[in-house]
């Protein structure tokens, strides 16, 4: 496997992929004009044509036979075009001494706190390839590349996570919340923010704060968890370093986790090395590895060995980098030493 960014030629493989997502992967919708413009955008970020505002980098996962099987991406600031909103959760207190009562209320504020943060989005895994190393090099995968070009991303990096939902897309939070504003179900106001008509949160969202005690228990119980689904990816980040801050979605209030970008570990510990070209070893770890370049950007996982400033691997896996012996390339350990 390889993760590539994205070409025109995808487009049809990216469509099938949406389609098979379900609800809650708002970046992702599955709208072939919508999902062309993003690839094209995409092309120009890789080529260095777009700014950090509009910059969107967008990968597959590609076979050994050339199928596209995965799709993730980061974009490099959010917020700086349009506005992007989220939901702080706070705390109110009321208190009278004379009535002897104290309560402390959970209360929700919009915010647009993480305005020109870079985010980690899009993350899809076809459900046949969701075996071996497949889920973790596609997400990881990002990280070499902001660690690469680290001048293209902020300082933090934010992931919203899909919030809980029941097998038919409905979102206790929106049924107690959302649907009194909006006046549409969840799965149309999900789609209409994937592509692009997000000017109505504005529009029709209340600016004052909102005390959780008037929602449903249901509602309430959701509040910065994560659907089933993504608990395995949630896992994954927060082992690099991502933690919950107290900002939820507005829409579903799935978590969204936040860290700095030269904490996160695969970036913090990767390193410039030397392609060697051998036998790694049975006891090899698997790495992650980058062959350095942006438009021509390959990066897989694989096992390897570190010696004396060079990381040794095996020929298929130069072969699927598309590098030769002494080239040089980005590394790290693919997951964290227990």
């Amino acid at each position: 496997m390889i993760v590539r960014p994205v070409r025109n030629a995808d487009l049809p493989a990216l469509i099938d992929l949406a389609r098979s997502t379900g609800t809650g992967l708002t970046t992702l919708p599955a709208n072939e004009e919508r999902l062309a413009h993003r690839v094209d955008w995409a092309e120009k970020a890789f080529r260095g044509q777009a700014e950090r505002a509009d910059a969107d980098y967008l990968f597959v996962l590609e076979d050994d036979a050339g199928k596209v099987v995965g799709i993730s991406a980061v974009a490099g600031a959010v917020g700086l075009r349009e506005p992007w909103y989220n939901y702080r959760v706070g705390l109110t207190v009321c208190a009278s001494q004379e009535l002897n009562i104290h309560r402390q209320v959970p209360t929700l504020f919009l915010a647009n706190d993480m305005t020109g943060n870079s985010e980690l989005c899009s993350l899809f895994l076809h459900a046949d390839h969701r075996t071996g190393l497949n889920g973790r090099l596609l997400s990881k995968a990002r990280f070499l590349f902001i660690a690469e070009f680290r001048e293209l991303f902020g300082d933090k990096v934010i992931a919203e996570m899909r919030g809980m939902s029941d097998a038919s897309g409905r979102s206790p939070f929106w049924e107690s919340l959302g649907r009194h504003f909006f006046k549409m179900e969840f799965c149309q106001a999900d789609y209409l923010t994937g592509v692009g008509n997000k000017a109505f949160i504005a529009e029709l969202m209340p600016k004052f704060p909102l005390y959780t005690c008037f929602l449903s228990d249901e509602a309430r119980a959701v509040i910065g968890r994560v659907h089933p689904d993504t608990e395995p990816a949630l896992s994954m980040l927060k082992a690099e370093g991502f933690s919950y801050q107290g900002y939820v979605d507005i829409f579903d209030a799935g978590p969204a986790i936040e860290a700095e970008t030269a904490k996160i570990r695969a970036v913090r510990d990767s390193q410039n090395l030397v392609l060697a070209i051998g036998t790694p070893g049975d006891d090899a770890a698997p790495f992650l590895v980058h062959n350095r370049k942006r438009e021509g950007c390959r990066i897989t996982a694989a096992p390897a060995r570190l010696a004396a400033g060079t990381l040794v691997v095996d020929p298929l896996t130069a072969r699927r980098l598309q590098l030769s012996a002494g080239d040089q390339v980005r590394a790290v350990a693919l997951s964290a030493k227990s």
